[in-house]
Order: structure tokens, then sequence, then C-alpha cells
């Protein structure tokens, strides 16, 4: 039967929903708060330079494809996906440079200079990581994880060879030697938001995802992905309203019946798919007295994954050591997470991932000039962190020195474009849990099962997608939360 459904926010996850309900048959309107689609996913464009700002790479290829497949379309007449090589260019103090590829034999060949001692447990750690992608995919990423039925067909004796009670770190130590390896393979964890040093070892299935799966650039931007969904779901009837704020979700007897603009006008549904963060739509969507005080206390626990500070630098300079993702990393890898995770204040000497996609795409900045899209891990907010404009413009050029001591010399003078986007940027903007952009945290053994469900357990009729739900951030897993939610509401039909 074809219902009437509401969908909140137009991230990736809120325009995988619509588009899957819509090609269902179900009559389906969009609210966004903001002026465009993409949620997190979005794009500056600045005197001739063009930054993606939020994610920049793409992965499990296959989680797109089915989307679109799914909605009667082929996402290769939408969008063109490139393979990355290498991965990423990875950097130390010392002048060591590692090129991670997916072709084996070249990275096994840079090896031989930087960890020969550590060849073949390369190797060895791929076969273990696609090991846990083996146990994990299907049980728990592929899986809507909603009931007891949803565990059905899991073997219990996967539950121990997940890897889960070690750390991240812990698994990574015992398998490498390389001081090197260590933190390209603890690396993986930050993915999620993520500390090495409290995320489980099962979180090292990120590296078999990365490496062996292949990571991907779109064409043009990953903002293409966003503008691909919005075109998908115009397609198929999605009504879309933008710079329309949702006041809250209208609740009777605890069902959802429909939801409450900021401009006073109502809207009667049978459902509602909120791809706002879970701990924001329980806390500030849902309508005064629906929630019992200790459900409400227990989602206001909910630890969020770390945060993020961004400096986009449009650069009337190249630099040939760059490739498209490079990363600086810091002297004391360890101190770095304590700071972030255990101290909550920036780093003062912190890894730095640096996005230069005029390598990929020329276009992306003027001759001659480069597009420099600069992630830096912080700890979400705060009291200990104030956002004010002296902050962000002092971290900001700490930033800038330390990647000209890395050698990329004369970027001070040679920039042309400089934009920041701080935690409280992103909680002003997006609303996430205390400003974390990679949703809810997985510092924890069993943080699979832990995470918000895509069908609340408290207001029926109401659904959970994006990266704060199940089954976590980034943007295949925005997808599948998607599809989890869809599935979920199939079955209760």
């Amino acid at each position: 039967m074809k219902k009437q459904i509401g969908v909140i926010g137009a991230g990736i996850g809120g325009l995988s929903t619509a588009a899957r309900l819509a090609a269902q048959g179900h009559g389906v309107k969009l609210w966004e708060r903001t002026g465009s689609c993409g949620g997190k996913m979005n794009q500056i464009a600045k005197n001739g330079y063009r930054f993606d700002t939020g994610p920049s790479l793409l992965t499990m290829l296959f989680v797109i494809e089915k989307l679109f497949r799914d909605c009667g379309r082929d996402v290769r007449d939408y969008l063109s996906f490139e393979p990355i090589d290498p991965l990423c260019r990875y950097a130390w103090n010392d002048g060591t440079v590692f090129d991670c590829s997916a072709d084996l034999q070249k990275t096994l060949s840079q090896l031989t200079e930087i960890a020969p001692e550590d060849i073949e447990e390369y190797v060895k750690f791929l076969g273990y990581s696609a090991d846990l992608y083996q146990k994990t995919a299907d049980t728990f990423i592929m899986n809507p994880l909603q009931t007891i039925k949803d565990l059905k067909n899991l073997k219990k004796s996967d539950v121990f060879k997940i890897d889960a009670f070690p750390t991240v770190s812990t698994r990574v130590d015992r398998c490498f030697k390389s001081h090197y390896l260590r933190q390209v393979f603890k690396r993986f964890a930050t993915y999620n938001g993520s500390s090495p040093y409290l995320a489980p070892a099962t979180i090292n299935v990120i590296a078999f995802v990365e490496l062996c799966l292949g990571a991907y650039y779109v064409k043009g931007g990953l903002y293409k992905i966003a503008e691909a969904l919005e075109k998908l779901c115009l397609e198929l009837g999605v009504e879309i309203s933008y710079n329309a704020d949702i006041a809250r979700i209208i609740t009777q007897n605890k069902s959802v019946t429909g939801i409450a603009l900021a401009d006073g006008s109502t809207e009667q549904l049978d459902a509602v798919f909120s791809n706002s963060d879970a701990t924001f739509t329980y806390n500030n969507l849902i309508e005064d007295g629906t929630l019992k005080p200790k459900v409400k206390k227990r989602i206001t626990g909910i630890e969020p994954s770390c945060s993020g500070f961004v400096l986009l630098l449009g650069v009337k300079k190249t630099y040939p050591q760059l490739r498209h993702h490079n990363i600086f990393f810091s002297r004391d890898y360890e101190k770095e997470f304590a700071e972030i995770f255990h101290r909550k204040v920036l780093p003062e000497d912190p890894t730095i991932y640096v996005a230069n996609t005029s390598f990929s795409d020329p276009d992306h900045a003027p001759e001659g000039s480069s597009n420099l899209f600069i992630l830096i891990n912080a700890p979400y907010l705060t009291e200990k962190v104030r956002w004010d404009d002296e902050r962000i413009q002092d971290y900001g050029d700490l930033i800038i020195s330390k990647l000209e001591n890395f050698g990329l010399e004369g970027l001070k003078d040679a920039i042309e474009v400089r934009e920041h986007i701080s935690p409280q940027a992103f909680y002003d903007l997006y609303r996430s849990n205390r400003g974390s952009i990679y949703g809810t945290s997985s510092n924890h053994q069993f943080s699979a099962f832990m995470r918000p469900r895509n069908k609340s357990p408290y207001v029926d009729g109401l659904y959970l997608v994006g990266g704060s739900t199940h089954p976590g951030g980034g943007i295949p897993l925005a997808m599948l939360s998607a599809d989890h939610a869809v599935t979920i509401f199939n079955r209760n039909q």
C-alpha cells in the first residue's frame, strides 16, 4: 500500500532513503534545513578554486551501484569513477615517504625500502583483515541488526573471531615491527572517528576495504555523488524542499503522525525517516513527554566520534611531492590521540591529511595552482576548547607552518583562498552530536551492536538513517543505513 512518508535531511542517508522509498511507489517529501543537498558532503568554489568540504574518498563501490540498480538506474549514467593510485602518500618527519597502492607488487616494492622486515607481515595482515571482513560483512555491516531474528545466521563462534577484545593498536603492534607500518595501519581507525588506542581491533577490517576492494575518486569531485542522488530523487518523484527547518516530529500515543515545520505549517505522514543526528532527533525533534527520562539520559550519553578542523587553501603554486591523498604523520601518535580523546584538547603536533584533487582534476584550481583540503582530527565540542576567530586563525597558522616544515615551501605566501570549518561550525551547520563528523563513537568492543537502531524502539513510525546510526559513518555505510531502514519499514507493512 502506498504511504505518505517524510524524510528529514538531504544528507547521503536521507537522499538514499528518499530514492528507495519513491522507487517503491510511496509518496515521499524531503525537507532540508540548508539551501543545498549533501549534508556534510558539500563544496565551496571561490576565485577559480573548487573544494569538496566533506568526504574525499569512496570505497565499497558496489553499495552505490546497488542503490541505483534497486531504483531502476545505472549509476554510471550519473557518475564517473576513477581508481586512485597511489591510494595515499604517507610522509614522516624523518623524510621517509611511502606510496601505498592497491597494486600489491607496487606496495611490496616500496616496503623493501622502508620496512623490509615486515614484507611478509604486510601480506599476512591483509589476509587477517580480509578474514575480518568475511566474518563481519554479512553479519554486521549488511545486516539491519534490528531484532534477534537478524542474528539467526550469526555463527556464535564468529563473535569470538572478530578480534573485538584487543585494541587496533595492540593488534597492529603485535603484527608489525616497523614504526612506519604501525602508524599506517593505526590510521584506519580514524576513518570512523575512532582512536586506535581505544577502538576494537575489529576496525582493522577497514584496511581490507580500502587496500583490497579499492578506493575511488568521482570525476568532478565527491560532491557529484550528492548531486546524482538529488537528481535520482527528483526523477523518481520525491518532493524536495530546501531552507525548510523541522520544528518537531508530531506523535500521538508514541506513534508518528506527522511533522511540524518552523514556519508553522504541518504535514500528516505515515512514517518519518530522520537523517538528522540520532541524538539530536531524540533530544530536539521528539515532542516532550514522548520519551522516558531514563531513555533521554541514555541517548544524551551517547559518545560521539571525534570532530575535525578543516582548512581549505587555494594556493598559487603546485607541489610535485603531493599526490591526490597525502598524510603527514605526527611524531608521537599515542600522545596525539590521548590529547584528542582523553584530554579533549587540540593536538599540539597533529597528523595532517591533505586532499589535493587538482592532482586528478586540474580544473579544480587555476593553472599552476593547487586546491588543498586539509583535515586535522579534533576533539568533539567541550568547554575545554572555544572555537573563536582567534583560535581558528592561530590553529590554521600552526598547520600551515607544519606543512612548510614537511617541505611545502612558500605555502603561506602562496595562499590566495583560505577558509576554515571548525567543530563548532560542524555543529551549527549540521546539528551533529557535539560537532562530531563521523557520527557515533566506535571506541567500544561491541560498537557494532550499540549504535542507534534504524527503527526507533521508542517511537512507532520513526526511522533513523545516516552516520550516527547503524552501520556507521562514511558514504557507503550511510547508504546502507537507508537500505536497512527501508527494509525494516517494509517488514512492518
